[in-house]
């Protein structure tokens, strides 16, 4: 794995960290009333972000 995908692995975890905190305090905020809006909001923030997707895999390691 090169320097550049470790990079992006780093960041698309810390992005899904940062979308996963800010849905849950969401949720305590409200109590749970709008938790499947929520998360429907979630869901579509990280796809457009494109932090659903896996890394690459089938790409051979670089050294």
């Amino acid at each position: 794995m090169g320097i550049f995908d470790k990079l992006k692995s780093q960041a698309r975890n810390r992005g899904k960290q940062g979308s996963d905190t800010a849905e849950q305090k969401l949720n305590e905020k409200t109590g749970g009333k709008y938790e499947d809006q929520v998360d429907t909001g979630q869901q579509r923030a990280d796809g457009t972000l494109g932090m659903d997707r896996e890394p690459h895999r089938d790409r051979p390691d670089q050294q």
